[in-house]
């Protein structure tokens, strides 16, 4: 598993320091992550599901499942496997971006120079499997940063 959010390393996760929260306290942030890897699903959700606040994580391995949620979950954040098998994640970026509202859409991939291609079809950030879970973190806050300051 190149993931190093294994499942293990997610519970052993420090909990000294500093840390913001992803989501605020009486705020619910909805996220959908979308891998056909199910260790990497279940290492996601436990990671995000340790993160203060109220956050809903649900889950999709395949593209149809992916519709799906997206429609009756309207997650604010999408963590989206690069290379999901079946439609180009680029046509399913595009798609996600023509919903009558706009989730915030993160791409994962195990290879990081598609950090571009991602990026020029409307990613909002793009995390390497290989990555810390504190920089999947880092991606996500940054990201809750940005739409609070365009909310003020």
């Amino acid at each position: 598993l190149s993931f190093h959010l294994s499942v293990v390393q997610v519970r052993a996760w420090p909990t000294n320091g500093e840390r913001w929260a992803l989501v605020g306290p009486n705020t619910k942030t909805r996220i959908l992550v979308a891998d056909n890897d199910a260790r990497v699903r279940s290492a996601l959700q436990t990671l995000l599901r340790q993160e203060p606040g109220q956050i809903q994580v649900r889950e999709s391995a395949d593209l149809d499942s992916l519709a799906t949620q997206v429609k009756e979950f309207r997650p604010d954040l999408v963590l989206l496997d690069w290379e999901l098998p079946g439609r180009p994640a680029a046509a399913l970026l595009l798609a996600l971006h023509r919903l009558d509202y706009h989730p915030c859409v993160v791409v994962l991939s195990t290879r990081p120079e598609l950090e571009q291609d991602a990026r020029s079809v409307g990613a909002d950030g793009f995390v390497c499997k290989g990555d810390s879970p504190e920089r999947l973190l880092q991606v996500l806050r940054g990201l809750v940063q940005d739409s609070k300051a365009r909310i003020n």
